[in-house]
């Protein structure tokens, strides 16, 4: 009978670390995964805002030899992630709608050689590419310059409520975090309560007692964020794979202090939440334990 109670004891025991590991380690890995999203925010924003195309057309009749200089003055430029060249009849060939059979209709194809031109993120914001405009209408040979300036004040504001957002939630779950691991904790503790207050009554110290407690839940915390590492480590390489753009490895250092983050504060808050559980068994009378 003993046995089948000693065996239904260690069970149990086994049972309620497994809960806290599993509770640690799905909390721990929301909270990286956000993590990595936020630190991750402005190459997100940076992408989407590099798709926002810039077209330079040229005046008609404007030298060769002036069109390859502008091109060369753009390699240089700071503002200027990529751009190619796209001459009036590729033009003409890529929007047939618009165009038309204008070899039967007119005498000269009507659109205009230009540059098709990407900006550096940074540079994508209402002011910077009005500075950029300006300059890039100074040139001589250049005689328009098209971009959506709404699709840049859209895209800037969705960035900004989404950063925000992001920010909140990243506060809130936090405190979700600390909260749902404090419990998972105390109700381990739980179980040891008149264990605890055995060990009190025949003269043990209160730091005698809380120290085991505290190194099984640094421990149990522990596993649970190492569990999380591994799972945020497989994520970071299948957003690699799924979305190289971000190229998250290539900049490893803010990868690995989210990492580091997880383990501290998993081996943290379960150390903080194992002493203060078992600090309330400690103070609590006999009668109350049942």
């Amino acid at each position: 009978m003993a046995s089948s109670f000693e065996k239904f004891q260690k069970r149990r025991v086994i049972t309620s670390y497994f809960s806290v590991i599993l509770c640690i380690f799905i909390v721990l890995t929301l909270l990286g995964a956000l993590g990595l999203f936020v630190i991750n925010t402005e190459k997100i924003s940076s992408h989407v805002k590099e798709n926002i195309p810039m077209t330079v057309y040229f005046k008609r009749d404007s030298p060769d030899s002036l069109k390859e200089a502008f091109g060369n003055e753009l390699k240089t430029s700071a503002y200027i992630k990529d751009f190619v060249y796209v001459s009036k009849e590729d033009a003409a060939k890529n929007n047939p709608d618009i165009v038309g059979d204008y070899e039967t209709l007119l005498d000269n194809n009507p659109l205009l050689d230009s540059y098709d031109v990407h900006l550096k993120g940074g540079f994508v914001q209402p002011d910077s590419i009005k500075a950029i405009e300006v300059e890039l209408r100074s040139n001589p040979i250049v005689g328009d310059v098209s971009y959506d300036s709404a699709l840049v004040g859209l895209a800037n504001e969705n960035i900004e409520k989404i950063t925000f957002w992001i920010l909140v939630l990243s506060g809130v779950l936090v405190v979700i975090a600390m909260l749902l691991i404090n419990s998972a904790l105390r109700l381990s503790i739980y179980s040891h309560r008149f264990t605890i207050k055995t060990m009190q009554m025949v003269g043990a110290t209160k730091s005698f007692i809380r120290k085991p407690y505290v190194w099984k839940g640094m421990r149990l915390g522990f596993i649970g964020s190492i569990l999380a590492i591994l799972a945020l480590v497989y994520i970071v390489y299948w957003l690699d794979g799924e979305y190289p753009v971000l190229n998250i490895w290539e900049d490893w250092m803010p990868t690995a202090i989210v990492l580091g983050g997880v383990l501290v504060f998993g081996i943290i808050i379960a150390a903080i939440s194992t002493f203060f559980a078992t600090q309330r068994f400690l103070n609590l009378r006999t009668d109350d334990l049942y």
